[in-house]
């Protein structure tokens, strides 16, 4: 069973951020986050982002995705406005990265996202949103405006017991290498994407 295992406040480039770290085991190494922008009120509608890590796009500013400049906006927007991120260890739409570095080789041969994945046995999206909402519930949060383009993540909240006050957009402009990505997120998975 999820529980808080560790919770401390970090100054970040867009505001200071109390961080809890939730997992089954104290000795978890790889626990999902929640970075909680001061000053949040969890008693009222509260803002906020389930975001899968990806390490390439994140850490190393990879070109393939948006997920680093997912990461950047949500921060900078809950800091702005009060929220939370709940940061899911979920890399590579939950493959992990080795696998993810594998479907990259792959989509170097002519496969997209979802071929790729395919290919190796891999679902398209393994994700568990269902996590976020456990994290929400042991947070006693009881409304929410949700910051996503994915439908999937919308359907998680679906009796939950969490009401769902609104959808917040969060698009970003493609490149020249990442558009193919996007695209196939808005026609094969239903994203809700407008500039594509």
């Amino acid at each position: 069973m999820l529980a808080i295992q560790a919770q401390s406040n970090i100054p970040t480039d867009f505001g200071t951020f109390s961080v809890y770290a939730f997992s089954e085991h104290e000795d978890d190494w790889n626990p999902h986050l929640v970075w909680v922008a001061e000053p949040t009120d969890f008693s009222k509608t509260v803002n906020v982002r389930f975001h899968s890590e990806c390490i390439t796009g994140e850490v190393f500013h990879s070109r393939k995705c948006e997920c680093g400049q997912q990461l950047d906006a949500s921060m900078k927007y809950m800091s702005e406005n009060g929220g939370m991120i709940i940061y899911l260890r979920q890399e590579g739409r939950n493959i992990g990265i080795i696998n993810k570095l594998r479907a990259y080789a792959l989509q170097e041969k002519g496969f997209d996202t979802v071929e790729a994945n395919l290919k190796l046995g891999l679902p398209a999206d393994g994700r568990d949103f269902g996590v976020a909402v456990e994290m929400l519930d042991l947070l006693n949060i009881k409304e929410i405006n949700l910051m996503t383009n994915n439908p999937e993540k919308l359907r998680a909240l679906e009796n939950s017991g969490i009401k769902l006050n609104q959808r917040i957009p969060l698009e970003i402009e493609s490149n020249e290498t990442n558009e193919g990505y996007l695209s196939k997120k808005k026609d094969y998975f239903g994203h809700l994407l407008e500039k594509v």
